[in-house]
């Protein structure tokens, strides 16, 4: 099997001023990024350190997870706009979302996805570590959450609006019990409040942002269950010393 394939370097946002070049959020200078830990080098074979090497815990989470980490994170670092003349490997900065590595992860996860495969805890830790190092960590965790949300209505019944609400979080706990191989949080009685506490995404960062991947979720479902659906917000983290962390209306 290959040798590992080093992660790119990132150079400084006045390199992309300077040509002209309108990029998208996940720019950071490079002091704020010297280099990644090796347990989150994408491209290492299993028997090394890096990503695939955390396949040997529990494979519990759908691999479709990890898939959409990784688009969207390349499709955060594409550029709005490319002059036709411009050659992007020269003059735009080289992000880790447009690298070599991720794209052949990309394609792995895609069949893996296609066969139903899961994934560890342990290796969904190693890709949410890749983001929250990102400035945009939070809107990247909210994209996911929208786009695992799965094929919703295009717009919802004329049903009465209790009845849409609960709909909308049987949704979406079958949505996370099917994602995440367990149950996630429960809801409390009356509106819809999700909690939960020692949670995957707490375990998984610390600082609390990969829980904006449920909030993402949940303000989906909710948009194609009910007319006038209100955001959902991540209105206490055990991150920020709460007791649990709690997902609803702000």
């Amino acid at each position: 099997m290959g040798a590992a394939v080093a992660l790119p370097s990132w150079y400084s946002l006045r390199t992309v001023s300077r040509l002209r070049c309108r990029v998208t959020n996940g720019l950071r200078d490079s002091r704020n990024f010297k280099s990644l830990p090796t347990s989150t080098t994408i491209d290492q074979p299993t028997e090394q350190t890096g990503i695939e090497s955390t396949a040997s815990g529990r494979q519990r989470v759908s691999a479709l997870v990890a898939l959409t980490i990784l688009e969207v994170l390349q499709a955060s670092d594409r550029p709005f706009e490319v002059f036709e003349e411009e050659d992007t490997s020269i003059t735009m900065p080289r992000r880790l979302g447009l690298s070599d590595a991720v794209e052949r992860r990309i394609r792995t996860y895609q069949k893996e996805t296609r066969k139903g495969n899961k994934i560890s805890d342990e290796e969904f830790a190693d890709l949410v570590r890749l983001v929250v190092k990102r400035p945009d960590a939070r809107a990247i965790f909210l994209e996911c959450g929208a786009r695992l949300a799965g094929k919703l209505p295009r717009r919802p019944g004329l049903m009465p609006r209790r009845l849409g609400l609960a709909l909308a979080k049987r949704r979406v706990r079958k949505r996370l019990r099917a994602l995440f191989g367990r149950r996630i949080g429960g809801f409390a009685d009356g509106g819809f409040i999700l909690e939960g506490r020692s949670l995957l995404f707490i375990q998984s960062d610390s600082g609390g942002d990969a829980c904006s991947l449920v909030s993402g979720l949940c303000s989906a479902t909710l948009s194609g269950s009910i007319q006038d659906p209100p955001t959902i917000s991540h209105i206490a983290c055990e991150a920020r010393e709460d007791a649990y962390c709690r997902w609803g209306p702000q």
